[in-house]
C-alpha cells in the first residue's frame, strides 16, 4: 500500500468492462446449487455477493470448477450471523466455511484490499495483516489477469477489471499489475504463472515470462512448506509434463531442486531432462485413469521419488565407478547427506516423514 492508503498497482478510479449474459458461456444453471444458495441468502440479506476467481474462470472455460469461492461485501461477523451452519477459519485473513449436507463446503471471504503475502524485508518474504476493500482492490490484489475475474448473479454478467476475459479467449497468462512488483511481494506467483499455463495450455505473456526468469531466485525466500505444497500440486495436476517442460525451460526447477544444477547441463543435461519429462508423462497416465468412482491417490514421497530419478541415476553412475574399498561406502553416505538436506531443509520434511 502506498502512505496514501491507495494500492500502486490500481489505477486511479479503474473502471470495470461488464459482460452481459449474452457475451459469455457461463449460465446459472452450471453453478453448483449451494454455491447459488450462498449467493442468493447474501443478495436477500442486502449484501453483494460475487462467484469469484477460479470457478469463473473454469467455467468460462467449459470446465468444471473444483471449487466454488465467494467474495463478499459483508463481513465475517456478519456472515456467522447469517449462515448458522458456518465457521470462521484463519487468523490473518478471516475466511467462512459454510457447510452443507453431505460435507459440501462453500468457502466466502470477504472483499480485501491486500494479498496475503507481502515481502516487508530483503531477505524474508512474510505474512502481511490483510484488511478489507472494494470489488476493484480485490481484483487488483489477485495473482493472474483469469482469476481476478467476478460473476453477480442478479444479472447474471462477469465484471472485469483486468482484462481477463480477453486473456482467456486468447490463451495467455498475465500478471495483474506491475509484474516484477507482484512476484517480488509473493514469489511462489511465479509458480502459479507456470501452473495455469501448463493446465490450461496458455502462453504465458512476455513481460509476465521476464518477470518469473528475473526474480525465480526469489523462491529461496519462501517457507519451505509453501513451495512443498505448491510442487504436489503440480505433480498431482494431470499436467505435470508440460508443467515440468516450462520449469526446465525457465530454470525454475533448478532454483526449487538446487541439486539438479550441474546434473542438467551439456547432452547428458538433456538426456536426464527427457527422463524427467517420460516420469511426469506416466504420473498424468495415472491421473488420467481416476476417475469419480476410482480416485489414483499417489503418496506424497513417491511423487518425490519420481523427482529424484534421474539425480539418483547420475549419482549411482559414479557409485559403479567406484564400487572398491571405502569409495563406495562414502559416496553413500554422501547420498544420504544430501537427501537429508534436501528434504529436511528444503521441503520442510521431517525424518519420520521420509522413512514413512
Amino acid at each position: 500500500m502506498s502512505q496514501n492508503g491507495h494500492c500502486p498497482d490500481i489505477p486511479p478510479s479503474p473502471v470495470p468492462v461488464i459482460i452481459p449474459a449474452t457475451d459469455h458461456p457461463i449460465k446459472v444453471h452450471d453453478i453448483d446449487g449451494e454455491a447459488l444458495k450462498v449467493l442468493y441468502r447474501l443478495r436477500d440479506a442486502g449484501f453483494a455477493g460475487y462467484l469469484v476467481g477460479g470457478g469463473v474462470r473454469d467455467l468460462y472455460l467449459g470446465q468444471r470448477p473444483k471449487d466454488f469461492d465467494i467474495s463478499t461485501n459483508a463481513r465475517p461477523g456478519q456472515l456467522r450471523k447469517l449462515f448458522r451452519n458456518s465457521r470462521t477459519i484463519g487468523r490473518r485473513f478471516r475466511l467462512v466455511q459454510v457447510f452443507f449436507r453431505g460435507g459440501k463446503i462453500i468457502e466466502v471471504s470477504t472483499l480485501r484490499s491486500r494479498s496475503e503475502y507481502d515481502i516487508n524485508d530483503i531477505d524474508k518474504v512474510l505474512p502481511s495483516n490483510n484488511t478489507f476493500g472494494t470489488l476493484p482492490e480485490d481484483a487488483f490484489r489477485r495473482d493472474l489477469t483469469i482469476n481476478s475475474l467476478f460473476y453477480e448473479i442478479e444479472h447474471n454478467t462477469i465484471i472485469d477489471y483486468v482484462g481477463g476475459v480477453k486473456d482467456l479467449d486468447q490463451g495467455i497468462i498475465r500478471i495483474v499489475g506491475e509484474p516484477d512488483r507482484r512476484v517480488t511481494r509473493d514469489p511462489v506467483r511465479i509458480m502459479r504463472v507456470v501452473r495455469h499455463a501448463a493446465r490450461n495450455g496458455f502462453r504465458i505473456e512476455e513481460q509476465s515470462w521476464q518477470a518469473i526468469i528475473r526474480h525465480r531466485h526469489k523462491l529461496d525466500l519462501c517457507p519451505p512448506s509453501r513451495i512443498r505444497d505448491e510442487l504436489l500440486r503440480d505433480l498431482r495436476s494431470g499436467k505435470s509434463e508440460p508443467w515440468t517442460r516450462t520449469v526446465l525451460k525457465s530454470r525454475i526447477f533448478t532454483t526449487i531442486l538446487p541439486f539438479y544444477a550441474e546434473i542438467l547441463d551439456g547432452a547428458r543435461g538433456r538426456q536426464r531432462q527427457q527422463e524427467l519429462l517420460a516420469l511426469t508423462r506416466v504420473l498424468d497416465r495415472l491421473h488420467g485413469q481416476s476417475s469419480d468412482d476410482y480416485r489414483i491417490e499417489i503418496p506424497d514421497y513417491m511423487l518425490f521419488t519420481t523427482l529424484l530419478v534421474p539425480w539418483a541415476e547420475e549419482r549411482f553412475d559414479l557409485l559403479q565407478q567406484r564400487l572398491h574399498g571405502p569409495a563406495h561406502h562414502t559416496l553413500s553416505r554422501e547420498i544420504r547427506a544430501e537427501l537429508d538436506s534436501l528434504f529436511s531443509e528444503r521441503f520442510n520434511i521431517k525424518r519420520l516423514d521420509k522413512e514413512a
